[in-house]
């Protein structure tokens, strides 16, 4: 986590703390309010003026359901207001994703031969360690069947002696080159030529070991190469991945939903990673279409492949709202969405409102505030604990 982030962390738990307190104190001086009054007899001057308490300075829940809170207790809560502004903004839904690899910017490595694994010279990588495009991984040396083996080997003395052979007569027509046609020492020595070379090929194909190579640079996702393993063509040996560069999958079951959508954004820890908008797949994955975008940005090494999330899809349909933070919102007794509204200096009052996504970090209420008034949008969870 960031300076900033645990720096704001540990500013709202202090406010918790000092909401608590304050709600607290509250609580104790009506109770003392009333012991008192339960306690008075005829003959005593109710008329005289109470004993100070901290109840005058204290928040109060009025009888209409809204807040009296002085401006020492608005300071000590940290509350903050925002002027609601009516404008129409691009409509957007919330729909369930995952993350991806993007194969531009990942790859795999995958042994292309039968063979036994050994480690390359800096070892076997594990996962989460750094390689760069081109660094040597591991190497597979390839295995054969004994029978295979001993047939090639056969064909390989055959080989060797055809060349042999062939070496043979070519020196010989080279010394008979005032007697013999050119064309015949040319002939001899492509076929001298040839078999040496089928046969260098065949003894390199019995013994030559596959060198893996990291494809592109990053970090490694996966690793399942051992020591002295002993894999099948095609195995999967290691998975990279750029932690910067990553596909989001996002999935819908309207298809006509595909083309409105203009961009999207995800939250992460606090942060809104912006999304741009790739395309949308032709076929149906488990009766839901995938839409893909492509994310950027150091913020991104906090998630890992094939990991589950909230995406907000921003579409070209706009809405007529006001724009808020999430932490604008609460609930209420009921479960029904509230925001606060300051409405004197002192004086707050619920309303509850009609919401829908705006982005990973705001709400839009379309419906419950009007243009001009004053929306809590820091502290509306600790005006809600007010009793």
């Amino acid at each position: 986590m960031s300076t900033k982030n645990a720096m704001g962390a540990r500013s709202a738990r202090a406010a918790l703390r000092a909401a608590r307190r304050l709600l607290g104190a509250f609580a104790a001086a009506s109770a003392a309010c009333a012991a008192s009054a339960a306690l008075a007899h005829d003959g005593d001057d109710h008329d005289r003026a109470a004993p100070p308490s901290l109840a005058a300075d204290a928040p109060q829940r009025l009888p209409d359901g809204a807040i009296l809170l002085p401006k020492a207790s608005q300071r000590q809560l940290q509350v903050r207001t925002l002027v609601a502004q009516l404008d129409r903004h691009a409509r957007a839904v919330e729909l369930p994703g995952r993350v991806a690899i993007d194969p531009s910017a990942g790859g795999r490595v995958q042994a292309a031969l039968a063979g036994r694994v050994e480690p390359g010279p800096g070892g076997l990588p594990v996962i989460g360690q750094k390689v760069v495009r081109g660094q040597w991984l591991a190497t597979v040396r390839p295995t054969i069947d004994p029978l295979e083996r001993a047939a090639r080997e056969a064909q390989l003395v055959e080989l060797r002696a055809a060349r042999d052979l062939a070496q043979r007569r070519l020196v010989r027509l080279r010394e008979l080159a005032d007697t013999v046609p050119r064309k015949e020492i040319d002939a001899a020595e492509s076929e001298a030529a040839s078999l040496g070379a089928r046969v260098a090929a065949l003894s390199d194909g019995l013994s030559r070991p596959q060198r893996l190579h990291a494809p592109v640079s990053g970090v490694l996702a996966s690793a399942g190469a051992l020591a002295g393993a002993v894999v099948e063509p095609g195995a999967l040996l290691f998975e990279i991945v750029d932690p910067t560069r990553l596909l989001i999958e996002a999935t819908t079951r309207d298809p006509a939903l595909a083309s409105q959508v203009q961009a999207g954004s995800i939250a992460l820890a606090g942060e809104t990673v912006p999304l741009e908008f790739v395309g949308a797949g032709a076929v149906l994955r488990e009766q839901a279409l995938p839409l893909v975008f492509r994310a950027r940005g150091q913020a991104l090494s906090r998630l890992a492949v094939g990991q589950p999330l909230a995406v907000s899809v921003r579409l070209r349909a706009p809405a007529q709202g006001v724009a808020l933070p999430l932490d604008a919102l609460v609930r209420s007794a009921a479960g029904e969405p509230v925001v606060w509204v300051k409405t004197q200096a002192e004086r707050f009052e619920p309303r509850r409102v009609r919401t829908q996504p705006l982005d990973a970090a705001r709400l839009l209420v379309t419906d419950g505030l009007a243009g001009g008034e004053r929306v809590v949008v820091q502290g509306a969870a600790l005006l809600a604990q007010v009793r």
